[in-house]
């Protein structure tokens, strides 16, 4: 009987192990098993995404308030694009909003930041905002030190 006892607790603790697995993982991963609710997509322009991710975060002043649904490469302009899906709640985004490639964490996990304006009119669905800055790339910085060093010499 004793065994038995042991054996039932092992088995709970090593499921509630792995649900404590699950759970981690979907979290570090962007994922979550809730709606997002009511949204409405906005876009906006990079010159170098620098890894940004489908399911980045999209947050303000470190609150987040959407997610990245749609990374793609306008032919036209040869530039990145990034579709955002932004809350309801967001509505009152200005027109001169900015949003700004950004790097959280150890692991370098990048997602948008977003900056507002003071502009009177609003984003609405389907706009662009204009005013972006692109992520920075440690490649290229050493790349410019190590051309303008050679330059010097």
């Amino acid at each position: 009987m004793q065994k038995r006892s042991v054996e039932l607790t092992v088995g709970a603790f090593m499921v509630i192990g792995i649900l404590a697995l699950v759970l981690m993982a979907l979290r570090v991963s962007g994922l979550s098993m809730s709606d997002a609710g009511d949204t409405y997509t906005i876009k906006a322009r990079f010159e170098n995404l620098g890894g940004l991710n489908e399911r980045a975060k999209v947050s303000m002043a470190g609150v987040t308030i959407g997610r990245v649904t749609k990374v793609y490469l306008d032919k036209e302009w040869y530039s990145a694009v990034v579709e955002m899906e932004i809350t309801k709640d967001m509505s009152t985004l200005t027109s001169d909003t900015s949003a700004a490639i950004l790097t959280a964490g150890l692991l370098g996990e990048k997602y948008i930041g977003l900056t507002v304006g003071a502009e009177e009119d609003f984003l609405k669905a389907g706009d662009w905002i204009e005013d972006t800055q692109s992520a920075l790339v440690l490649e290229e910085l050493i790349g410019r030190f190590l051309f303008n060093k050679a330059e010097d010499g």
